[in-house]
Protein backbone atom coordinates (compact mmCIF):
# COMPACT_ATOMS: atom_id res chain seq x y z
CA UNK A 1 0.00 0.00 0.00
CA UNK A 2 1.27 3.90 -0.92
CA UNK A 3 2.68 5.26 2.49
CA UNK A 4 2.42 9.29 3.09
CA UNK A 5 5.49 10.20 5.07
CA UNK A 6 6.86 13.36 5.82
CA UNK A 7 10.17 14.68 6.81
CA UNK A 8 12.11 17.49 8.73
CA UNK A 9 14.37 19.95 7.39
CA UNK A 10 17.23 18.84 4.82
CA UNK A 11 19.26 22.29 4.68
CA UNK A 12 21.15 21.01 1.82
CA UNK A 13 22.34 17.16 3.49
CA UNK A 14 21.81 15.25 0.36
CA UNK A 15 23.74 12.27 2.33
CA UNK A 16 21.41 12.28 5.23
CA UNK A 17 17.95 12.78 2.29
CA UNK A 18 19.39 9.44 0.67
CA UNK A 19 19.66 7.77 3.70
CA UNK A 20 16.20 8.66 4.76
CA UNK A 21 14.75 7.68 1.80
CA UNK A 22 16.84 4.17 1.46
CA UNK A 23 15.76 2.86 5.29
CA UNK A 24 12.59 3.57 4.62
CA UNK A 25 12.74 2.10 1.18
CA UNK A 26 10.32 4.89 -0.49
CA UNK A 27 8.79 4.05 -3.39
CA UNK A 28 9.49 7.49 -6.02
CA UNK A 29 6.48 5.76 -7.62
CA UNK A 30 4.01 5.51 -5.45
CA UNK A 31 4.63 6.32 -2.09
CA UNK A 32 3.59 10.23 -0.73
CA UNK A 33 6.13 12.48 0.49
CA UNK A 34 5.56 15.62 2.61
CA UNK A 35 8.78 17.71 2.86
CA UNK A 36 8.35 20.59 6.04
CA UNK A 37 10.58 23.25 4.06
CA UNK A 38 13.81 24.73 4.51
CA UNK A 39 15.78 21.88 1.76
CA UNK A 40 17.80 24.78 1.65
CA UNK A 41 21.16 26.43 3.07
CA UNK A 42 23.95 24.64 5.41
CA UNK A 43 25.20 21.56 4.27
CA UNK A 44 26.81 21.44 0.52
CA UNK A 45 24.50 19.59 -1.81
CA UNK A 46 20.97 21.88 -1.40
CA UNK A 47 20.90 21.29 -5.82
CA UNK A 48 21.09 17.76 -5.17
CA UNK A 49 19.17 17.75 -2.69
CA UNK A 50 15.92 19.47 -4.98
CA UNK A 51 17.30 17.22 -7.38
CA UNK A 52 16.10 14.02 -5.30
CA UNK A 53 12.68 15.41 -4.62
CA UNK A 54 12.04 16.23 -8.31
CA UNK A 55 12.33 12.84 -8.95
CA UNK A 56 9.21 12.24 -6.27
CA UNK A 57 6.03 11.51 -8.38
CA UNK A 58 3.85 12.73 -5.35
CA UNK A 59 5.44 15.19 -3.23
CA UNK A 60 4.02 18.22 -1.24
CA UNK A 61 6.67 20.73 -0.46
CA UNK A 62 5.98 23.30 2.15
CA UNK A 63 8.21 26.45 2.13
CA UNK A 64 10.29 27.23 4.99
CA UNK A 65 12.16 30.84 6.31
CA UNK A 66 15.47 29.75 4.66
CA UNK A 67 13.64 28.46 1.18
CA UNK A 68 12.15 32.04 0.45
CA UNK A 69 15.92 33.70 1.16
CA UNK A 70 17.35 31.07 -1.17
CA UNK A 71 14.66 31.54 -4.02
CA UNK A 72 15.05 35.00 -3.93
CA UNK A 73 18.43 34.35 -4.25
CA UNK A 74 17.81 32.51 -7.59
CA UNK A 75 15.68 34.79 -9.00
CA UNK A 76 17.37 37.96 -8.58
CA UNK A 77 21.02 36.79 -7.92
CA UNK A 78 20.65 39.47 -4.84
CA UNK A 79 23.04 37.79 -1.86
CA UNK A 80 21.32 38.93 1.36
CA UNK A 81 24.13 38.84 3.68
CA UNK A 82 22.27 37.74 6.29
CA UNK A 83 21.57 34.60 4.36
CA UNK A 84 25.05 34.03 3.08
CA UNK A 85 25.97 33.73 6.48
CA UNK A 86 23.22 31.56 7.43
CA UNK A 87 24.03 29.00 4.76
CA UNK A 88 23.49 30.59 2.02
CA UNK A 89 26.99 30.37 0.78
CA UNK A 90 27.17 26.97 0.69
CA UNK A 91 23.81 26.99 -1.18
CA UNK A 92 25.49 29.26 -3.65
CA UNK A 93 28.27 27.23 -4.05
CA UNK A 94 26.13 24.33 -4.81
CA UNK A 95 25.28 25.65 -7.90
CA UNK A 96 28.51 26.21 -10.23
CA UNK A 97 26.87 26.01 -13.64
CA UNK A 98 23.92 28.26 -12.55
CA UNK A 99 20.21 27.48 -11.52
CA UNK A 100 18.38 25.12 -13.43
CA UNK A 101 14.50 26.36 -13.51
CA UNK A 102 13.11 23.38 -12.33
CA UNK A 103 14.82 24.06 -9.37
CA UNK A 104 12.66 27.86 -9.68
CA UNK A 105 9.66 26.60 -9.95
CA UNK A 106 9.99 24.31 -7.38
CA UNK A 107 10.80 26.59 -4.77
CA UNK A 108 7.81 28.74 -6.80
CA UNK A 109 4.71 26.18 -6.37
CA UNK A 110 5.73 25.60 -2.68
CA UNK A 111 2.94 25.68 -0.25
CA UNK A 112 2.31 27.86 2.57
CA UNK A 113 1.31 24.82 4.38
CA UNK A 114 -0.68 21.70 3.92
CA UNK A 115 -3.58 19.87 5.01
CA UNK A 116 -4.74 15.69 4.81
CA UNK A 117 -7.11 14.61 6.68
CA UNK A 118 -7.46 16.86 9.50
CA UNK A 119 -3.09 17.14 9.66
CA UNK A 120 -1.56 20.47 9.65
CA UNK A 121 1.79 20.63 7.96
CA UNK A 122 3.48 23.83 8.43
CA UNK A 123 7.13 25.06 8.37
CA UNK A 124 7.41 26.91 11.53
CA UNK A 125 4.00 27.53 13.14
CA UNK A 126 0.35 29.01 13.24
CA UNK A 127 -0.65 32.01 14.96
CA UNK A 128 -3.34 30.69 17.45
CA UNK A 129 -5.01 33.35 18.17
CA UNK A 130 -6.29 33.67 14.16
CA UNK A 131 -8.12 31.26 11.25
CA UNK A 132 -5.52 30.06 8.71
CA UNK A 133 -6.94 32.16 6.16
CA UNK A 134 -5.99 35.82 8.08
CA UNK A 135 -2.13 34.81 8.25
CA UNK A 136 0.41 35.05 6.01
CA UNK A 137 4.23 32.96 4.91
CA UNK A 138 5.78 35.54 8.04
CA UNK A 139 3.74 33.15 10.18
CA UNK A 140 3.90 30.12 8.79
CA UNK A 141 7.56 30.53 7.67
CA UNK A 142 8.98 32.02 10.61
CA UNK A 143 7.03 32.11 13.67
CA UNK A 144 7.79 29.78 17.05
CA UNK A 145 4.55 30.24 19.24
CA UNK A 146 3.00 27.38 18.14
CA UNK A 147 6.20 25.05 19.10
CA UNK A 148 7.16 27.11 22.56
CA UNK A 149 3.75 26.37 23.63
CA UNK A 150 3.65 22.82 22.83
CA UNK A 151 7.16 22.33 23.95
CA UNK A 152 5.99 23.81 27.52
CA UNK A 153 3.18 21.03 27.76
CA UNK A 154 5.73 18.32 26.63
CA UNK A 155 8.53 19.26 29.51
CA UNK A 156 5.37 19.18 32.24
CA UNK A 157 4.79 16.09 30.25
CA UNK A 158 1.08 17.02 29.95
CA UNK A 159 -0.22 14.96 27.27
CA UNK A 160 -3.66 15.79 26.84
CA UNK A 161 -3.75 19.25 26.62
CA UNK A 162 -5.28 20.39 22.84
CA UNK A 163 -3.41 23.30 21.16
CA UNK A 164 -5.27 23.66 17.62
CA UNK A 165 -8.78 22.16 15.85
CA UNK A 166 -6.18 19.71 13.97
CA UNK A 167 -5.95 16.06 15.22
CA UNK A 168 -2.28 16.24 14.31
CA UNK A 169 0.03 19.36 13.76
CA UNK A 170 3.16 18.70 12.10
CA UNK A 171 5.86 21.67 12.05
CA UNK A 172 10.27 21.82 11.23
CA UNK A 173 12.01 25.13 11.73
CA UNK A 174 12.95 24.61 15.73
CA UNK A 175 15.56 21.90 16.49
CA UNK A 176 14.77 19.55 18.93
CA UNK A 177 17.50 17.93 21.38
CA UNK A 178 16.38 14.44 20.18
CA UNK A 179 17.11 11.96 17.41
CA UNK A 180 13.74 10.84 16.29
CA UNK A 181 10.92 13.45 16.51
CA UNK A 182 8.63 13.93 19.54
CA UNK A 183 5.33 14.74 20.18
CA UNK A 184 3.69 17.27 22.53
CA UNK A 185 -0.34 17.76 22.47
CA UNK A 186 -0.96 17.36 18.99
CA UNK A 187 2.10 18.63 17.78
CA UNK A 188 4.75 16.82 16.37
CA UNK A 189 8.41 18.72 16.52
CA UNK A 190 10.38 17.13 12.96
CA UNK A 191 13.01 19.10 13.11
CA UNK A 192 16.27 16.64 14.61
CA UNK A 193 18.73 19.21 14.34
CA UNK A 194 20.32 17.93 10.61
CA UNK A 195 21.21 21.79 9.35
CA UNK A 196 23.63 21.27 12.99
CA UNK A 197 25.00 18.19 14.89
CA UNK A 198 21.83 15.91 14.88
CA UNK A 199 19.94 13.69 12.33
CA UNK A 200 17.52 13.99 9.46
CA UNK A 201 13.78 12.44 10.64
CA UNK A 202 11.05 10.94 8.20
CA UNK A 203 8.10 9.29 9.65
CA UNK A 204 5.56 7.42 8.56
CA UNK A 205 2.20 9.98 9.37
CA UNK A 206 0.02 6.44 9.72
CA UNK A 207 2.25 4.05 11.80
CA UNK A 208 4.61 6.41 13.17
CA UNK A 209 7.24 4.28 12.23
CA UNK A 210 10.79 6.89 12.00
CA UNK A 211 13.73 6.31 9.40
CA UNK A 212 16.66 8.81 10.52
CA UNK A 213 19.96 9.60 8.80
CA UNK A 214 22.92 9.40 10.32
CA UNK A 215 24.68 12.42 12.26
CA UNK A 216 24.78 14.35 9.44
CA UNK A 217 28.34 16.00 10.85
CA UNK A 218 29.49 12.37 10.09
CA UNK A 219 28.47 12.08 6.54
CA UNK A 220 30.48 15.69 5.67
CA UNK A 221 33.80 15.18 7.35
CA UNK A 222 35.85 18.07 7.42
CA UNK A 223 33.00 20.57 6.08
CA UNK A 224 32.49 24.10 7.65
CA UNK A 225 29.75 26.54 6.77
CA UNK A 226 27.00 25.09 8.86
CA UNK A 227 24.27 27.89 10.04
CA UNK A 228 25.15 29.86 12.58
CA UNK A 229 21.71 30.80 13.99
CA UNK A 230 17.82 30.66 12.55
Amino acid sequence: MPRTLVIGDIHGAYRALKQCLDRADFNYESDHLICLGDVCDGWPDTKWCIDELLKIKNITYVLGNHDQWTRNWMKTKIVEEIWRSQGGAATIASYPEGVPASHIEFLDKALPYFILNNKLFVHAGIDLRRPLEQQDITIFAWDRTLIQKAWSFFQQETKNHKLTKFDEVYIGHTPIPFTKPVQACEVWMMDTGAGWAGVLSMMNIDTKEVFTSDKVPFLYPGVEGRMKNR
